[in-house]
């Protein structure tokens, strides 16, 4: 590998491990010739996904994203190679053959979080997480199988939508706070919870009830894959590690003191590598 490469790809491993400790924890159980390759995917996603962060105004945003786009259909210029991030990615797209349609899919679905438009419904939530954290294992999965087909799709499904949604919930107060609401309208409505009781902080009884559903959804999920993992080979294992963390995400939000605005769901770093050790099967 050429130093410059070997520079991207150290520049992603780092913010990996600064801005998605849980995957970046998980690759560590990759074999270490793949880490690097993860570890560029990882970066890429965590890029994509802060776009809303890093801008005022949505119209920036979709420009932001189109220059991704761009680059991954080889029509951006000459500034594609000296971002690192996209420059590693690109280099793990040919050497593991991966599919750059996928890549593109997840920028169109990460265009919903520039709005505050409200998600409608579950299936339109599970279609936003398959495009984004499921299409993310899945490529991992290849990665990990030298760019064959693993044969992980279902279970990538399945694993992505349980570990998007765990992180939406985990990420709620945020989201509130920002005006986005991620928790299907259907959801809200069986509950009688408008978008206003959230983005204003004031919550009311049924919100709780909602969660509690969402974080139903996400066990379903999270129990297929369980039920899938026989067609999960040893060498794609690593891609699903993280899922090891969802049921003590999940478990603590249903503490007594669990506030849906104020409280910061984690666990310590002791126990997040202990539960990766054990995995999620």
């Amino acid at each position: 590998m050429e130093p410059q490469a070997i520079s991207n790809f150290a520049h992603c491993e780092a913010l990996v491990r600064e801005a998605d400790p849980d995957r970046y924890w998980a690759s560590l159980f990759a074999p270490a010739d793949k880490r690097p390759y993860l570890h560029a995917l990882y970066a890429f996603n965590f890029e994509i996904a802060r776009v809303r962060e890093s801008v005022r105004e949505a119209l920036v945003g979709e420009i932001r994203l189109q220059w991704w786009r761009d680059a991954l259909q080889g029509e951006a210029r000459g500034d594609v190679r000296s971002n690192p991030i996209a420059a590693a990615l690109d280099d793990t797209i040919v050497q593991f053959r991966l599919p750059r349609q996928s890549l593109v899919d997840l920028i169109d679905a990460r265009i919903f979080d520039l709005y505050d438009d409200p998600m409608p419904n579950l299936n339109d939530l599970e279609g936003y997480c398959g495009e984004t954290a499921s299409s993310l294992i899945q490529i991992s999965s290849v990665i990990l199988a030298n760019g064959s087909n693993p044969g992980t799709a279902d279970a990538a499904g399945h694993a992505g939508v349980a570990y998007a949604i765990t992180g939406l919930l985990r990420a709620f107060p945020h989201h509130a706070r920002q005006g986005q609401v991620y928790v299907p309208a259907d959801i809200l409505a069986r509950h009688g919870v408008v978008r206003e009781d959230i983005v204003t902080g004031r919550g009311g009884p049924g919100l709780k009830g909602a969660l509690a559903d969402l974080r139903a959804v996400a066990r379903r999920h999270l129990e297929q894959v369980r039920t899938l993992r026989a067609t999960i080979p040893d060498a794609a294992k690593p891609a699903f590690r993280p899922l090891a963390l969802m049921e003590p995400y999940l478990k603590a939000m249903e503490r007594r003191d669990y506030d849906p605005f104020h409280t910061v769901v984690d666990i310590p770093q002791w126990r997040r590598v202990g539960a990766l050790w054990r995995g999620p099967f």
